[in-house]
């Protein structure tokens, strides 16, 4: 299958790297972007090529939204507030980006007909512990009086709101759940700890690890993340269905910061800082995030391509080249 693609959010990390894959399989490609999170430079090599084209502006604008829709046959959203660092420094702008782009998207898709494939978190997981998060599973979120949980209410909502849509407007929606996607492109500016530690230790500086690193983390090469996006919005079979997406092995995050300073030949230390020095008094993390891949390795026969070695090889081979 080919068609008219409109990504929302498309010049982000995850965007970019999806406009790139939907334009090499035949796909006519419409990305949206406000550029606030995102960057024009990701999709700077993607401009000129046939079927691409680009407008900078906000989804949360629905003048700007709607023609987009009506000439999509299907509809990437990404567009979401994004980062640790964001959400904590900015909730209102994170509750109301996720939800109201979510409520544009799909009442305008449900006009036009148009497939819809919402991009969510394991963060809706919240506190829940257990050794690996089924889509089933119950989530357990902090109080409200702590804005760490708000991104993960507000995709929660995100979520809801796709799954009424697809009951009563009988509109194909698909939910994917991410689990720490990775890869070029991808900024340590909202606290993505991956490319926080490879800046950190090619410029020789002490990889900051928050809490004591013994938190857990499986983390998922974008490719891989596109690939199941691109499958998944195409299968009849997963309409109206919510999907984990991710990796089926996990790291410590000290072990982690130590993995990056072997594969950079980095001589810098490793610091660790509190929780509540980095973000919020009160902040809370979860322990672990390894999801249960059963339900999309059914579906498509989905499986992660490379391990974390070689993920990581890569995503230090590009900054180098930066």
């Amino acid at each position: 299958m080919t068609g008219r693609a409109l990504i929302t959010g498309g010049a982000g990390f995850i965007g970019s790297h999806l406009a790139e894959a939907l334009l090499g399989r035949g796909w006519q490609v419409h990305v949206l972007d406000d550029l606030s999170t995102g960057s024009a430079e990701n999709v700077q090599h993607l401009v000129g090529r046939p079927g691409f084209t680009l407008t900078v502006g906000s989804a949360l604008d629905r003048a700007i939204v709607a023609p987009l829709v009506a000439t999509a046959d299907v509809v990437f959203h990404l567009a979401a507030a994004v980062g640790v660092r964001l959400v904590m420094e900015q909730p209102v702008r994170t509750i109301e980006t996720n939800i109201k782009t979510t409520e544009t998207v799909l009442a305008l898709a449900a006009e036009r007909g148009s497939r819809v494939l919402l991009a969510s978190t394991s963060e809706v997981y919240g506190k829940l512990d257990g050794h690996k998060f089924s889509e089933s599973d119950d989530v357990v979120l902090g109080p409200t009086s702590r804005s760490r949980w708000c991104y993960a209410a507000s995709k929660i909502i995100e979520e809801f709101l796709g799954i009424a849509y697809a009951r009563e407007r009988d509109i194909p929606v698909t939910i994917m759940r991410l689990f720490n996607t990775i890869g070029p492109r991808q900024t340590g500016q909202y606290g993505m700890v991956v490319p926080r530690f490879v800046r950190q230790a090619l410029r020789g500086e002490p990889l900051t690890v928050y809490g004591d690193g013994t938190q857990r983390r499986s983390f998922t090469w974008v490719g891989d993340v596109v690939d199941a996006m691109i499958t998944l919005v195409q299968h009849p079979g997963a309409v109206g269905e919510v999907f984990n997406v991710g990796h089926t092995k996990e790291i410590e995050i000290r072990e982690l910061a130590g993995l990056v300073k072997r594969l950079t030949r980095s001589e810098s230390g490793i610091t660790y800082l509190e929780f509540e020095a980095a973000y919020e008094s009160g902040f809370e993390d979860m322990e672990r995030r390894l999801p249960d891949l059963s339900k999309i390795q059914r579906l498509t026969g989905y499986r992660p391509t490379l391990d974390l070695s070689e993920m990581l090889e890569r995503i230090v081979a590009d900054a180098r080249r930066a």
